[in-house]
């Protein structure tokens, strides 16, 4: 298909032109001068982006005519230091009732929580347009803003307090050494926390011209409600006549004095709700105070036990007398009136006694139950002037020992030490299996003696210890030694009645016998076959404290208590001991 025919050309029509009114030139004019001031402001306004007002200062630091950021930096860079520096309090503040103490603390900004924002500062300044400033208006003083963490603050400020706080101090009589002692009153004061919080805040980073100056944050005040008019009252009224002289009592036919001293250990003056200060006496302290025991002992009598001893075979009861104390129950409130009183007889008082009866007596003992004799055992020993006084002594601390039912005995408490204070010397003793000399040798016969009349009497031995070698004069398997420190002899009386024992040496034997009631018609011992039977060995002894030892073979044994009742066996209890050989020893012979 052959291609259309080319279009013919367009030919343009009459063209139409608007027509514009026609302007005044005074118009004209007005226009452009208009124009011309517009141009010049907004250029101006660009030229200027928002500066601060011309001066603008923060605590002595200008910032007008700076931009913000200009101006932020001025600032921190400026009160940089003190905005690190420590703040300077005064805590104790025109206190109510109070003055001024003159002491000033620091705080450290940082750990108090406060902080200077300088952008937020620099926000709150003003900054004019081009036609305030062409009218002259400008900025001032400005206020920084502090941030303040109120917990940081706060624990700081509780801080602070715990180093400045004086608490109320109450008036208070006491007494020392039977003077009178007297505290005086004192107001006391704590830092207000609460109303300290925002002055900490505000007086944070001051005015140049009171820079100087600490801060002063308020405090609480609180006045004693024991008052200096009141201490002085107590004193005059009570606390003198108290201590101007000694207390005197009478008990019977004694009289017991009680120096102020004593007396002021025990006494007391207490404040009410009030503030009224009244006194009040320890009683019981003071009947307890043993600096009076010995007058109160004075003014009593001991009863004296009766002592018991077998006649015909018969317990019989010699002796024996009831004594007097001194009732102390409600002592502090015969004391107490006393105190004030002025002269001898008004200061007097009167104790009352009362009767105290023996623990044993003629009309008791068989009420007790100790009406036979239940066990007795002798041992023999040779004759030696240690022994004789060592055994002696021994069997007299212990003779007359009254056991009640259900109690435990011992050796060591009754005897007590042997020291020369208590009147044995030294002898033969056995130490690190071997013979040695040391104070109280000898008195093992008395603790086997005592051992073997508990035996017999069928009462429980709660502690003993056997020698460490055998002792030929001794029942095998059946014998006790003591050592102060370390090893007693104790028995259990569980014979169900009390027991009295008597105890008696001669220069050769000691006897020891139990009085009561009979648990068993008969207790008898039994002793096995020695087994495992070790023999000694020869030792050559060193010094002048060597003690020559016989040889003797080592050895195990058993016994056997048998209990009988009505002739018949009802029990038994076996006793196993060690002993080991005794060496030979052998001493140097002397010069």
């Amino acid at each position: 298909m052959p291609p259309p025919p080319p279009r013919p050309p367009r030919v343009p029509g009459p063209r139409r032109v608007p027509l514009r009114p026609r302007v005044p030139r005074q118009v004209l004019l007005g226009g452009g001068i208009v124009l011309g001031v517009g141009g010049l402001y907004l250029a101006g306004s660009l030229a200027l982006g928002g500066d601060i007002a011309s001066g603008t200062s923060v605590r002595g630091v200008d910032i007008g005519g700076l931009s913000p950021e200009a101006a932020r930096e001025r600032l921190e860079r400026e009160l940089a230091a003190d905005a690190a520096a420590p703040v300077e309090v005064l805590v104790v503040a025109e206190a109510p009732g109070g003055s001024d103490d003159g002491r000033t603390r620091e705080l450290d900004p940082a750990a108090a929580g406060l902080t200077f924002d300088a952008a937020a500062t620099v926000d709150r300044a003003a900054r004019p347009g081009l036609l305030g400033r062409l009218l002259g208006s400008g900025g001032g003083s400005l206020e920084p803003v502090v941030r303040q963490d109120e917990a940081a603050s706060r624990a700081a400020l509780t801080a602070l307090a715990e180093e400045s706080d004086t608490t109320v101090r109450e008036g208070a009589v006491a007494f020392e050494d039977g003077e009178v002692v007297v505290t005086e009153p004192r107001p006391g004061v704590a830092l207000d926390i609460d109303a300290s919080l925002g002055l900490l805040r505000d007086g944070f980073l001051p005015e140049p011209e009171a820079a100087d100056e600490p801060l002063r944050l308020p405090v609480t005040a609180a006045e004693p409600a024991t008052d200096a008019d009141e201490v002085a009252r107590a004193v005059e009224e009570f606390a003198a006549p108290a201590m101007s002289a000694p207390v005197l009592l009478t008990a019977g036919d004694a009289t017991i004095a009680i120096p102020p001293e004593v007396t002021g250990d025990h006494l007391a003056m207490t404040a009410d709700d009030a503030g009224r200060l009244s006194p009040s006496l320890d009683g019981a302290g003071l009947a307890g105070d043993a600096r009076l025991a010995g007058p109160f002992a004075e003014a009593a009598d001991e009863p004296t036990d009766a002592t018991l001893r077998l006649s015909g075979g018969q317990v019989v009861a010699e002796g024996g007398s009831a004594g007097r104390r001194v009732v102390t129950d409600g002592l502090g409130d015969v004391v107490l009136p006393l105190l004030t009183g002025q002269g001898t007889a008004a200061r007097t008082g009167t104790l009352a006694t009362e009767t105290v009866e023996p623990r044993l007596s003629a009309d008791n003992y068989r009420d007790l139950g100790i009406v036979e004799e239940m066990s007795s055992f002798t041992v023999d020993f040779e004759p030696a002037a240690y022994r004789t006084t060592n055994i002696g002594r021994a069997a007299e601390l212990i003779n007359g020992s009254l056991v009640p039912a259900g109690e435990t005995w011992s050796f060591n408490d009754t005897v007590g030490e042997r020291t020369e204070e208590n009147g044995f010397v030294e002898g033969v003793i056995i130490m690190n299996d071997r013979y040695e000399r040391a104070q109280g040798g000898g008195v093992s016969a008395v603790a086997t003696t005592m051992f073997n009349a508990v035996f017999f009497a069928g009462v429980d031995p709660v502690e003993y210890g056997a020698h460490s070698f055998y002792i030929e004069r001794y029942p095998e398997g059946r014998e006790a030694t003591v050592a102060w420190g370390s090893l007693d002899l104790r028995f259990l009386n569980d014979s169900g009645h009390a027991l009295y024992i008597l105890a008696s040496a001669t220069d050769s034997s000691v006897t020891v016998t139990f009085l009561g009631t009979k648990r068993y018609d008969e207790v008898r011992s039994e002793t096995g076959p020695r087994e495992n039977v070790t023999q000694p060995e020869r030792r050559e002894g060193e010094g002048e404290e060597c003690v020559p030892q016989p040889p003797l073979e080592g050895f195990d044994v058993e016994v056997d208590r048998v209990f009988v009742e009505d002739g018949r066996e009802t029990g038994r209890e076996t006793f196993r001991t060690h002993y080991v050989p005794r060496d030979e020893v052998v001493c140097p012979a002397g010069d």
